[in-house]
């Protein structure tokens, strides 16, 4: 299942918008509607008021109707494995379990697989699940 995400991620990475720091990136989110969601991150001149890949796709999946990640891909052009960076991290916690799988690429395909407990230990929390 992970392969359609990959190919997801890295056919919205396509459409970044990175002309200030030429950093691609392309994530794809399958939510618990079975529907898979996708984003790039999208720079602006006034740094940092661009988006991540990441908060993109988590937008796509919430005005799509969907409110859970089951799994979610991401792939830089640049850097093979690139992880989310922090404050995706916990942007991507407010709508996973600490056992959702974040799938990590290069090029070729997934490389390396965590959960969200491992990607973001002590996240905040609250009671809202």
């Amino acid at each position: 299942m992970s392969h359609d995400l990959f190919e997801a991620a890295r056919s919205a990475m396509a459409f970044a918008h990175a002309p200030y720091s030429k950093f691609p990136v392309g994530a794809a989110i399958r939510a618990e509607d079975g529907k898979v969601y996708t984003g790039a991150n999208i720079e602006n001149l006034s740094f940092p008021q661009g988006w991540c890949a990441e908060p993109t796709a988590i937008s796509a999946m919430i005005m799509g109707g969907a409110k859970k990640i089951v799994e979610m891909a991401v792939i830089a052009e640049k850097l093979p494995l690139c992880p989310p960076c922090g404050g995706c991290r916990q942007k991507i916690s407010e709508f996973a379990s600490k056992d959702t799988k974040i799938y990590l690429c290069d090029e070729m395909g997934v490389k390396k697989t965590m959960t969200m407990e491992e990607l973001l230990p002590f996240s905040f929390e609250t009671e809202l699940g």
